[in-house]
Protein backbone atom coordinates (compact mmCIF):
# COMPACT_ATOMS: atom_id res chain seq x y z
CA UNK A 1 0.00 0.00 0.00
CA UNK A 2 1.44 3.27 -1.06
CA UNK A 3 1.43 5.77 2.26
CA UNK A 4 0.43 9.32 1.03
CA UNK A 5 3.26 11.74 2.58
CA UNK A 6 1.99 14.61 4.54
CA UNK A 7 1.60 18.00 2.01
CA UNK A 8 3.77 21.07 2.85
CA UNK A 9 2.12 24.02 4.74
CA UNK A 10 2.95 27.23 2.91
CA UNK A 11 4.51 30.35 3.90
CA UNK A 12 1.85 32.63 5.03
CA UNK A 13 2.83 35.58 2.79
CA UNK A 14 4.40 36.00 -0.50
CA UNK A 15 7.70 38.18 -0.43
CA UNK A 16 7.41 40.17 -3.72
CA UNK A 17 10.48 42.19 -5.83
CA UNK A 18 9.69 45.03 -7.14
CA UNK A 19 9.94 44.83 -11.45
CA UNK A 20 9.83 46.66 -14.05
CA UNK A 21 6.46 46.08 -15.88
CA UNK A 22 6.04 44.42 -18.76
CA UNK A 23 3.84 44.01 -21.89
CA UNK A 24 2.81 40.57 -23.41
CA UNK A 25 3.48 40.50 -27.11
CA UNK A 26 0.86 39.71 -29.33
CA UNK A 27 0.35 36.48 -30.72
CA UNK A 28 0.60 37.80 -34.61
CA UNK A 29 3.25 36.43 -36.96
CA UNK A 30 4.28 32.73 -36.54
CA UNK A 31 2.06 33.04 -33.52
CA UNK A 32 -0.50 33.74 -35.45
CA UNK A 33 -4.04 31.77 -34.82
CA UNK A 34 -4.30 30.16 -37.92
CA UNK A 35 -4.40 26.95 -36.98
CA UNK A 36 -7.03 26.05 -34.95
CA UNK A 37 -7.68 22.88 -34.61
CA UNK A 38 -7.12 22.25 -30.93
CA UNK A 39 -10.61 23.24 -30.61
CA UNK A 40 -11.42 20.46 -32.22
CA UNK A 41 -9.57 17.42 -30.67
CA UNK A 42 -11.06 14.34 -29.68
CA UNK A 43 -11.15 13.80 -26.00
CA UNK A 44 -10.28 10.28 -23.92
CA UNK A 45 -11.93 11.03 -20.64
CA UNK A 46 -10.68 9.58 -17.04
CA UNK A 47 -12.79 8.24 -15.00
CA UNK A 48 -16.26 10.10 -13.45
CA UNK A 49 -14.72 12.39 -11.03
CA UNK A 50 -11.65 12.61 -11.73
CA UNK A 51 -9.88 15.54 -13.22
CA UNK A 52 -5.98 17.22 -14.10
CA UNK A 53 -4.58 14.59 -16.40
CA UNK A 54 -0.95 17.19 -16.46
CA UNK A 55 1.14 15.13 -18.52
CA UNK A 56 1.20 12.39 -21.28
CA UNK A 57 3.41 10.00 -22.26
CA UNK A 58 3.03 7.38 -24.79
CA UNK A 59 5.73 4.12 -24.01
CA UNK A 60 6.96 1.56 -26.17
CA UNK A 61 3.89 -0.37 -26.16
CA UNK A 62 1.65 2.08 -26.97
CA UNK A 63 0.04 2.91 -23.85
CA UNK A 64 -0.78 6.24 -23.26
CA UNK A 65 -0.16 7.61 -19.93
CA UNK A 66 -1.46 10.48 -17.58
CA UNK A 67 -2.02 10.87 -13.84
CA UNK A 68 -5.09 12.81 -11.62
CA UNK A 69 -5.33 14.94 -9.15
CA UNK A 70 -5.71 12.22 -6.97
CA UNK A 71 -2.54 10.45 -7.38
CA UNK A 72 -3.34 7.86 -9.77
CA UNK A 73 -1.78 6.96 -13.03
CA UNK A 74 -4.15 5.47 -16.13
CA UNK A 75 -3.68 3.94 -19.59
CA UNK A 76 -5.36 3.90 -22.94
CA UNK A 77 -4.40 2.48 -26.24
CA UNK A 78 -3.01 4.80 -28.49
CA UNK A 79 -5.50 3.58 -31.15
CA UNK A 80 -8.34 3.69 -28.41
CA UNK A 81 -11.77 5.92 -30.09
CA UNK A 82 -12.94 8.98 -28.18
CA UNK A 83 -14.46 8.30 -25.38
CA UNK A 84 -12.44 5.23 -24.25
CA UNK A 85 -11.78 5.55 -20.42
CA UNK A 86 -8.39 3.95 -19.04
CA UNK A 87 -6.95 1.46 -17.28
CA UNK A 88 -5.76 1.73 -13.68
CA UNK A 89 -1.92 1.64 -13.50
CA UNK A 90 -0.52 2.76 -10.22
CA UNK A 91 -0.90 5.21 -7.39
CA UNK A 92 1.60 7.28 -6.28
CA UNK A 93 -0.80 8.37 -3.00
CA UNK A 94 0.53 11.80 -4.52
CA UNK A 95 -0.42 13.82 -7.19
CA UNK A 96 1.76 13.08 -10.45
CA UNK A 97 2.80 16.15 -12.59
CA UNK A 98 6.06 15.10 -15.40
CA UNK A 99 6.26 11.67 -16.50
CA UNK A 100 9.30 9.98 -18.50
CA UNK A 101 10.01 7.27 -19.91
CA UNK A 102 13.69 5.50 -18.44
CA UNK A 103 15.41 4.32 -21.58
CA UNK A 104 17.62 1.98 -19.48
CA UNK A 105 14.88 -0.32 -18.21
CA UNK A 106 12.08 1.17 -19.92
CA UNK A 107 10.38 2.48 -16.49
CA UNK A 108 8.15 5.38 -15.91
CA UNK A 109 9.75 8.10 -13.90
CA UNK A 110 7.05 10.17 -12.27
CA UNK A 111 7.63 13.77 -10.94
CA UNK A 112 5.14 13.93 -7.86
CA UNK A 113 4.31 17.07 -6.69
CA UNK A 114 4.48 15.53 -3.14
CA UNK A 115 6.33 12.41 -3.15
CA UNK A 116 9.50 13.66 -4.66
CA UNK A 117 10.88 11.94 -7.90
CA UNK A 118 9.80 8.08 -8.15
CA UNK A 119 9.59 5.06 -10.42
CA UNK A 120 7.01 3.34 -11.28
CA UNK A 121 7.70 -0.06 -12.96
CA UNK A 122 4.93 -1.74 -15.55
CA UNK A 123 3.44 -3.85 -12.45
CA UNK A 124 2.34 -0.41 -10.89
CA UNK A 125 4.99 -0.71 -8.37
CA UNK A 126 5.97 2.33 -6.96
CA UNK A 127 9.29 3.80 -5.78
CA UNK A 128 10.56 6.84 -4.64
CA UNK A 129 14.26 7.98 -5.96
CA UNK A 130 14.78 11.15 -4.51
CA UNK A 131 16.39 10.88 -0.67
CA UNK A 132 17.44 13.96 1.40
CA UNK A 133 20.75 15.07 0.75
CA UNK A 134 19.49 17.50 -1.62
CA UNK A 135 15.57 18.19 -0.23
CA UNK A 136 12.88 18.31 -3.26
CA UNK A 137 10.04 20.78 -2.75
CA UNK A 138 8.38 20.94 -5.94
CA UNK A 139 9.31 18.29 -8.78
CA UNK A 140 7.31 19.11 -11.85
CA UNK A 141 9.18 17.91 -15.12
CA UNK A 142 12.01 15.40 -16.02
CA UNK A 143 13.95 13.94 -19.23
CA UNK A 144 15.96 11.14 -18.66
CA UNK A 145 19.36 10.30 -20.92
CA UNK A 146 20.27 7.16 -22.44
CA UNK A 147 22.58 6.56 -19.38
CA UNK A 148 19.55 6.81 -17.19
CA UNK A 149 20.44 9.92 -15.28
CA UNK A 150 17.61 12.17 -14.54
CA UNK A 151 17.30 15.95 -15.26
CA UNK A 152 14.34 17.27 -13.30
CA UNK A 153 12.91 20.92 -12.48
CA UNK A 154 12.27 21.79 -8.81
CA UNK A 155 10.14 24.32 -9.49
CA UNK A 156 9.75 26.33 -6.30
CA UNK A 157 11.67 25.80 -2.99
CA UNK A 158 8.68 28.25 -1.27
CA UNK A 159 5.26 27.27 -2.50
CA UNK A 160 4.01 23.71 -2.84
CA UNK A 161 1.88 22.57 -5.87
CA UNK A 162 -1.24 23.50 -4.24
CA UNK A 163 -0.21 27.35 -4.42
CA UNK A 164 1.88 27.29 -7.32
CA UNK A 165 0.41 30.91 -8.43
CA UNK A 166 1.86 32.35 -5.64
CA UNK A 167 5.49 31.75 -6.56
CA UNK A 168 4.39 33.60 -9.83
CA UNK A 169 3.09 37.02 -7.50
CA UNK A 170 5.75 36.51 -5.70
CA UNK A 171 8.16 36.79 -9.17
CA UNK A 172 11.39 35.37 -7.24
CA UNK A 173 13.90 33.01 -8.44
CA UNK A 174 12.80 30.20 -6.46
CA UNK A 175 13.63 27.42 -8.59
CA UNK A 176 16.16 25.23 -9.98
CA UNK A 177 17.09 22.17 -12.29
CA UNK A 178 18.40 18.54 -10.38
CA UNK A 179 20.08 15.80 -11.66
CA UNK A 180 19.51 12.18 -10.30
CA UNK A 181 21.80 9.97 -10.41
CA UNK A 182 21.12 6.08 -10.66
CA UNK A 183 24.59 4.67 -9.67
CA UNK A 184 25.23 6.52 -6.82
CA UNK A 185 21.43 6.99 -5.64
CA UNK A 186 22.05 10.77 -5.26
CA UNK A 187 20.74 13.95 -6.40
CA UNK A 188 22.89 16.92 -7.06
CA UNK A 189 22.13 20.88 -7.89
CA UNK A 190 22.71 21.33 -12.13
CA UNK A 191 21.38 24.71 -11.94
CA UNK A 192 19.46 27.50 -9.44
CA UNK A 193 17.93 31.06 -9.43
CA UNK A 194 15.27 30.48 -11.58
CA UNK A 195 11.98 31.36 -12.34
CA UNK A 196 9.77 28.64 -12.23
CA UNK A 197 11.26 26.44 -13.89
CA UNK A 198 9.27 23.80 -15.39
CA UNK A 199 9.19 21.83 -18.90
CA UNK A 200 12.90 20.19 -19.44
CA UNK A 201 13.79 18.21 -22.19
CA UNK A 202 17.37 16.96 -23.67
CA UNK A 203 18.90 17.99 -26.54
CA UNK A 204 19.64 15.50 -29.17
CA UNK A 205 23.29 15.12 -28.12
CA UNK A 206 22.68 15.23 -24.34
CA UNK A 207 25.15 18.20 -23.54
CA UNK A 208 22.08 20.68 -22.72
CA UNK A 209 18.82 20.94 -22.02
CA UNK A 210 16.33 22.73 -22.90
CA UNK A 211 13.90 24.16 -20.23
CA UNK A 212 11.64 26.88 -20.06
CA UNK A 213 10.24 29.53 -17.12
CA UNK A 214 6.73 29.87 -16.47
CA UNK A 215 6.64 33.33 -14.61
CA UNK A 216 9.42 34.92 -16.95
CA UNK A 217 7.77 33.43 -20.02
CA UNK A 218 11.05 32.34 -21.54
CA UNK A 219 12.88 29.43 -23.31
CA UNK A 220 16.63 28.66 -22.10
CA UNK A 221 19.01 26.82 -22.34
CA UNK A 222 20.57 25.38 -19.78
CA UNK A 223 24.28 24.08 -20.90
CA UNK A 224 25.78 20.61 -18.95
CA UNK A 225 27.44 20.13 -17.06
CA UNK A 226 28.29 23.64 -15.86
CA UNK A 227 24.95 24.93 -15.58
CA UNK A 228 24.95 27.78 -17.97
CA UNK A 229 21.99 29.42 -18.61
CA UNK A 230 21.24 31.02 -21.84
CA UNK A 231 18.10 32.56 -22.76
CA UNK A 232 16.86 31.78 -26.04
CA UNK A 233 13.29 33.73 -26.34
CA UNK A 234 10.57 35.49 -25.33
CA UNK A 235 7.31 33.85 -25.19
CA UNK A 236 3.76 35.25 -25.35
CA UNK A 237 2.35 33.07 -23.29
CA UNK A 238 2.59 31.14 -19.96
CA UNK A 239 4.57 27.38 -20.88
CA UNK A 240 4.55 24.48 -19.22
CA UNK A 241 5.72 21.13 -19.81
CA UNK A 242 8.41 20.63 -23.28
CA UNK A 243 9.20 17.73 -24.87
CA UNK A 244 11.44 16.32 -27.51
CA UNK A 245 10.45 15.34 -30.71
CA UNK A 246 13.85 13.29 -31.24
CA UNK A 247 15.00 15.71 -34.22
CA UNK A 248 15.92 18.56 -32.40
CA UNK A 249 12.87 20.38 -32.64
CA UNK A 250 10.35 20.46 -29.16
CA UNK A 251 6.95 20.77 -28.21
CA UNK A 252 5.98 23.41 -25.33
CA UNK A 253 2.30 23.11 -23.26
CA UNK A 254 1.26 27.13 -23.32
CA UNK A 255 -1.54 26.77 -20.77
CA UNK A 256 -2.39 30.54 -21.21
CA UNK A 257 -2.01 33.46 -23.11
CA UNK A 258 -0.15 36.22 -20.51
CA UNK A 259 -2.07 38.29 -18.88
CA UNK A 260 -1.23 41.91 -19.32
CA UNK A 261 -3.02 43.02 -15.13
CA UNK A 262 -0.36 40.89 -14.06
CA UNK A 263 2.58 41.91 -15.60
CA UNK A 264 1.50 45.46 -14.85
CA UNK A 265 1.77 44.68 -11.43
CA UNK A 266 5.18 43.82 -11.20
CA UNK A 267 6.48 47.08 -9.80
CA UNK A 268 4.18 47.31 -7.26
CA UNK A 269 5.11 44.41 -4.63
CA UNK A 270 2.46 45.71 -2.34
CA UNK A 271 -0.54 45.04 -4.59
CA UNK A 272 0.79 41.60 -5.33
CA UNK A 273 0.87 40.78 -1.55
CA UNK A 274 -2.79 42.06 -1.17
CA UNK A 275 -3.64 39.90 -4.78
CA UNK A 276 -2.04 36.78 -3.07
CA UNK A 277 -4.63 37.33 -0.13
CA UNK A 278 -7.91 36.88 -2.31
CA UNK A 279 -9.71 34.29 -2.77
CA UNK A 280 -8.25 32.10 -5.73
CA UNK A 281 -12.23 32.91 -7.61
CA UNK A 282 -11.23 37.08 -7.80
CA UNK A 283 -7.65 36.54 -8.77
CA UNK A 284 -6.55 37.02 -12.44
CA UNK A 285 -7.45 34.04 -13.91
CA UNK A 286 -5.76 32.05 -16.53
CA UNK A 287 -7.44 32.76 -20.20
CA UNK A 288 -9.18 30.19 -21.90
CA UNK A 289 -6.87 29.06 -24.71
CA UNK A 290 -5.52 26.14 -25.95
CA UNK A 291 -2.16 26.49 -27.14
CA UNK A 292 1.23 24.24 -28.13
CA UNK A 293 4.05 25.25 -30.03
CA UNK A 294 6.81 24.12 -31.57
CA UNK A 295 10.40 25.16 -31.83
CA UNK A 296 13.90 24.33 -33.06
CA UNK A 297 16.67 24.40 -30.79
CA UNK A 298 17.37 28.22 -30.94
CA UNK A 299 13.87 28.75 -29.77
CA UNK A 300 12.64 29.98 -33.60
CA UNK A 301 9.10 29.34 -33.61
CA UNK A 302 8.23 26.45 -36.39
CA UNK A 303 4.66 25.50 -35.90
CA UNK A 304 1.89 26.62 -33.58
CA UNK A 305 -1.38 25.11 -32.90
CA UNK A 306 -4.54 27.02 -31.28
CA UNK A 307 -7.41 26.20 -29.93
CA UNK A 308 -9.09 29.92 -29.21
CA UNK A 309 -12.54 28.56 -28.74
CA UNK A 310 -10.84 26.97 -25.10
CA UNK A 311 -12.58 23.46 -26.45
CA UNK A 312 -9.70 22.19 -24.59
CA UNK A 313 -7.61 24.29 -22.53
CA UNK A 314 -4.95 25.04 -19.43
CA UNK A 315 -2.84 22.42 -21.76
CA UNK A 316 0.00 21.76 -19.73
CA UNK A 317 1.64 18.36 -21.51
CA UNK A 318 2.29 18.14 -25.01
CA UNK A 319 3.98 14.75 -26.67
CA UNK A 320 4.09 13.75 -30.61
CA UNK A 321 3.61 10.07 -30.95
CA UNK A 322 4.09 9.51 -34.99
CA UNK A 323 1.56 11.50 -36.83
CA UNK A 324 -0.45 12.70 -33.69
CA UNK A 325 -0.16 15.01 -30.59
CA UNK A 326 -1.49 14.31 -27.18
CA UNK A 327 -2.36 16.93 -25.10
CA UNK A 328 -2.69 16.67 -21.06
CA UNK A 329 -4.31 19.46 -18.90
CA UNK A 330 -4.17 20.58 -15.59
CA UNK A 331 -7.79 21.26 -15.00
CA UNK A 332 -8.97 18.54 -17.88
CA UNK A 333 -11.26 15.70 -17.44
CA UNK A 334 -9.18 13.58 -19.62
CA UNK A 335 -6.17 13.81 -22.14
CA UNK A 336 -6.36 15.03 -26.22
CA UNK A 337 -5.54 14.24 -29.17
CA UNK A 338 -5.21 15.73 -32.68
CA UNK A 339 -3.56 14.44 -35.56
CA UNK A 340 -1.06 16.94 -37.09
CA UNK A 341 -1.20 16.24 -40.87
Amino acid sequence: MVVPRQRQRPPRMIRPVREPATVPPPLDGAWAATDRRLDHAEVLPLPAGAYGPEDVLVDPDGRVVSGDEDGRLWWWPADAPAGTTPQLLAETGGRPLGIELDPVDGSLVVCDAYRGLLRVTADGAVRELTGTAVPVHLPDNATVARDGAIYFTDSSDRWPLSHWKHDLLEHRPNGRVLAYDRRSRRTEVVAEGLYFPNGVALTPDESALMLVETSTHRLVRVSLPDGAVTVLTDLPAYPDNLTAVGDGTYWIALPSPRLPVVERLLPHPRLRQLVAMLPDAVRPQPQKYGLVALVDGDGTVLRTLHGPGGAYWMITGVRQYGDRLWLGSLIGAGIARVDLG
